[in-house]
């Protein structure tokens, strides 16, 4: 199960990694609307065809699907469309950087509303050693200030909203038992339905569809929007919100490599240094997730139920 989990949450991490590439190849004919309308339409296809094949069947009572519906929110429509408007006036490599500030956003609402998390010195180190691998790895004071102001405060309130939706699965969604297919399934159906519904509103601008923008829509939601979401869903039952949520750490570091093997970009000092610190701050917040584990283990008595992962 740990090996598992650590190939699901690396891979997890090549893929939206390479999202923000992603988004900005599509709004060179899309808009920042239609990105979100199509990537959410391919996740959907995406996984019906995976709980197709493994026969996953879905909840009927209303409020599962109560909570997926507010799930599809915060977790799929308001980060997306918030992340890929402010694409349009930011360079990918600054919202990268931004979405590193999830697992701190994680932390501050894990802490007001999950009881078994606590601020212990692992856990605030091993945050402050990734987040600062992040800003190694993509040298900002190199970048310079890019993008407008407003662009920057939707990043950080696309990030806020992905904290809320990572505690939320694991207090209100992952207790149900709902299959980690079947709740990828319902909260990207329910994103793309909403979408559907109101692109005659809000994506109905015309679109220059080019082999780079389809395979790149493709991708997105195929890959990003649809598998992704399963793997995530089992890395936060099984390592818990804030350690689940450092996978946003390896996003940048993706997207160096990425440029540097596609591209042909240059790789400096700081790219290899500040991936270590990430490497680093992941091993950290893992430590203190196991320790908290570990504990409780120990207090809770044998007779006591507890749900497996």
């Amino acid at each position: 199960m740990r090996a598992s989990l650590a190939i699901q949450y690396t891979a997890a991490a090549l893929v939206w990694g390479a999202s923000f590439l992603f988004m900005k190849i599509g709004l060179e004919g899309l808009s920042f609307t239609q990105v979100v309308l199509w990537r959410l339409v391919f996740g959907a296809f995406a996984l019906i065809l995976v709980s197709a094949v493994s026969r996953i069947g879905l909840p009927r009572e209303f409020r599962v699907w109560k909570h997926m519906a507010l799930l599809a929110a915060t977790q799929c429509i308001v980060p997306w469309l918030l992340f890929s408007w402010a694409e349009q006036n930011m360079s990918s490599g600054l919202a990268s950087i931004y979405n590193a500030t999830t697992p701190l956003m994680t932390m501050a609402v894990s802490l007001a509303f999950l009881p078994g998390e606590t601020l212990t010195r692992y856990k605030s180190l091993g945050l402050l050693l990734g987040f600062g691998g992040v800003l190694i790895v993509l040298a900002p004071w190199n970048l310079g200030v890019a993008g407008s102001v407003s662009a920057q405060v939707a990043c950080l309130g696309a990030t806020a909203s992905y904290g809320i939706s990572f505690v939320y699965l694991r207090r209100f969604v992952l207790p149900l038992g709902v299959d980690t297919r079947a709740v990828a399934l319902m909260q990207i159906s329910i994103g793309a339905f909403v979408m559907v519904l109101a692109s005659p509103i809000v994506a109905s601008a015309p679109m220059h569809l080019t082999p780079a923008v389809v395979l790149s829509m493709i991708a997105l939601g195929a890959l990003g929007t649809g598998l992704a979401f399963i793997w995530n869903t089992n890395v936060v039952r099984g390592w818990g919100p804030t350690a689940a949520s450092t996978v946003t750490y390896l996003s940048p570091v993706v997207g160096v490599a990425l440029g540097a093997i596609v591209l042909d970009e240059s790789v400096g000092w700081n790219q290899p240094v500040g991936a270590l610190a990430v490497i680093a701050g992941i091993l950290v917040t893992r430590r203190a997730t196991r320790s908290v584990t570990a504990a409780a283990s120990v207090t809770i008595p044998s007779s006591v139920h507890r749900p497996s992962a």
